[in-house]
Parts: structure tokens; C-alpha cells; sequence
């Protein structure tokens, strides 16, 4: 495939269309900056959850659910309170069944897009979105800062950067997560039934009734969660509801992978989903079973993690100083 990387319209919205090795990629600036679309096309692996009819009608509609939206904060804060070390936020209600703000507000915004070319057999995409009192979201968290979001697509996959920098004069809380949604069946003419999760967990974080960490926070893996470590973890038809792990590094044919490994058990092909070490843990959920997908989900903290009486080094909680910037990275490629 010819290395390329263009403006096209996509179901009405302009979308950057990304070519590399045997890769495509789409990328979403106005939502979020979204990868909306990542294909293996030599192996004819859709690797997230995309719709070929009306895809952006159906990512605006839902907008965590599909490609792999970036999320700030990740996931839930108990009655949306947000503590920090200097002061205390109230965020609004966004889940009425649980009574939690879920899920932030980054991957719904309009990132400007800083560059789009090719490098020699790369495919790059920059954008960026500061946020700031334009934002309607600024009434609830008055702290500026600018994502910066980095997308590299080439031989060996895609390349995810985000860079969060402070730009107010107060403590900025930093967690992020990816709301990754991959596709089922994910080869063609396999079933969904084919996949299977493999995730080095390390210990199992439980959560109550509305889904936030249950002391004692931290426990021992149980037979149950050993399908995860060895691979046989089945993710459609079967019910995972929010299951939360802390998790450490496998091998994957001689290489260290933090993160996991999707395999279609029929053809054998896989899907490594490799996140930096900050993302201390991954939340499983796969929306009843019952849909054509399933979220494996890096965070860099855990559900609620600035309001536990924990350690920040057990919740992964960070604070970034004003003017600070700090920067994840993650890559998805195949093995066929």
C-alpha cells in the first residue's frame, strides 16, 4: 500500500484518511480526534469497532462506543466530586442511574488540526484542542490546559500520543483513558465467537453496586480471572460488566506487552494493544455481550481514584504543576 495521508469526506464530515504498510487509519479532529476507523487490509482485520453505513451519524450518536475515543477523566467520580491537593470541584451528574460523572468531556470536542502529512513510509497526524472558559465545561472545572493528541501510522501500526499540558495557575488532575471499542468478529469470516482477551492482570479491583472501588480496594486474582491470563477469556455473549485489574507486562513472541492481546482463535491472528506503564490498569466491559463489540480499557487511574483514601502511588493519581506536561503513549498492530 502506498504511504498517504489526506483530507477526505467521510458521511459528510471531514475526516484525515491515514495509509501505511498495511494499514488504514481515519481520524476524527471535531470529535475529539477520535480513530474512528483502524484496518489491516492484507489480512482484512477491522480492528475497531466501525461502521460502514453512515459511520459518523453513528459515532456522533455514540461517541464512546466506537474507534478509540480519548477520555478526560477516565471513567466514574462518585456524586462528581473532584478533590485535588488545593481544591474541590463539583461536576455534574452525567449518570443518573449511579448518581456518578462518567467518561469527561474530551473525546466529544473539536480539536484543530495542527498538520497532516507523510514522512517516508509514515503517516502523520497532529491536532490540538485548548480548553479553557470558551469550553461550556469550564464553569465545572476552571483549569486551563491544552491536549495534544499525535497520531503515527506505519508498518508496524498505530502510533497514539497525548500530551496534557497545564496552563492554569492551580494543580491540574491528570487521568486519562481510552474508551478502545474493538470489533466483533474482528477477521473476515470469522465469528464472534472466535475471540478471545488475553490481559496480565495482577490483581482484581473490585467495585459495589454503582460501580466504584469497593474496599479492601486491591485483592488477590481468583480462578475466574485466570481466563484472562491465559488467554481463554471469551468477550461476546458472555456479560462483562466493569470488571477493573491492575495489570503488569506478558510476552508476546519475545517482546514485553503491557496491555492486551486479542486473538481470533480460528485463524490465529492476533491484535496487541501495547500501552505505556502509566496506564496501571485496564477496565473490561463488553455492553451486555450482546453487541458487535467490546471495550478493553487502558486507564491511568482508577474508577474515583481522587477521592480514595489510598496512596496516589496505589491509584495512580497525578497532578500536574502548572505549566507541567506529561505525555502517554500506546500502539495497536497485528500479528498474522
Amino acid at each position: 500500500m502506498n504511504t498517504s495521508c489526506k483530507e477526505i469526506m467521510l458521511d459528510g464530515v471531514p475526516v484525515i484518511e491515514m495509509k501505511a504498510g498495511n494499514y488504514l487509519a481515519i481520524v476524527v479532529p471535531s470529535i475529539g480526534s477520535n480513530v474512528a476507523r483502524l484496518r489491516d487490509c492484507k489480512n482484512k482485520i477491522e480492528i475497531l469497532r466501525y461502521s460502514k453505513d453512515k459511520p459518523m451519524t453513528k459515532l456522533y450518536r455514540n461517541m464512546v462506543t466506537y474507534g478509540m475515543p480519548t477520555l478526560y477523566l477516565p471513567n466514574r467520580l462518585d456524586r462528581g466530586v473532584l478533590k485535588t491537593s488545593d481544591d474541590t470541584y463539583q461536576l455534574p451528574i452525567n449518570e443518573s442511574r449511579f448518581q456518578n460523572f462518567i467518561h469527561g468531556f474530551l473525546h466529544s470536542r473539536k480539536y484543530e488540526v495542527v498538520e497532516y502529512r507523510v514522512e517516508g513510509d509514515k503517516a502523520i497526524v497532529k491536532t490540538k484542542y485548548e480548553y479553557d472558559e470558551k469550553d461550556d465545561f469550564f464553569t465545572y472545572l476552571p483549569l486551563k490546559f491544552m491536549s495534544y493528541l499525535e497520531f503515527v501510522l506505519d508498518e508496524e501500526g498505530l502510533h497514539y500520543s497525548l500530551t496534557i499540558t497545564n496552563l492554569s495557575n492551580k494543580q491540574l488532575p491528570y487521568g486519562v483513558c481510552n474508551h478502545t471499542s474493538f470489533m466483533a468478529p474482528n477477521v473476515k469470516g470469522s465469528k464472534a465467537k472466535d475471540i478471545r482477551l488475553t490481559l496480565p492482570v495482577v490483581k482484581r479491583l473490585p467495585l459495589n453496586a454503582r460501580q466504584l472501588p469497593e474496599a479492601p480496594y486491591k485483592r488477590d486474582i481468583s480462578a475466574s480471572d485466570e481466563k484472562y491470563i491465559n488467554g481463554t477469556a471469551h468477550m461476546i455473549k458472555v456479560p462483562v460488566e466493569n470488571e477493573m485489574y491492575e495489570i503488569g507486562t506478558m510476552d508476546v513472541d519475545g517482546k514485553q506487552i503491557h496491555g492486551a492481546v486479542i486473538t481470533d482463535v480460528r485463524t490465529g491472528k492476533r491484535i496487541c494493544y501495547d500501552v505505556d506503564e502509566t496506564f496501571k490498569f485496564f477496565i473490561i466491559w463488553n455492553d451486555r455481550g450482546t453487541k458487535d463489540y467490546f471495550c478493553p480499557e487502558p486507564m491511568s487511574w482508577m474508577i474515583d481514584a481522587p477521592n480514595l483514601d489510598l496512596p496516589d502511588s496505589e491509584t495512580g493519581y497525578i497532578e500536574l504543576a502548572p505549566g507541567e506536561s506529561k505525555t502517554v503513549n500506546e500502539t495497536i498492530y497485528t500479528i498474522a
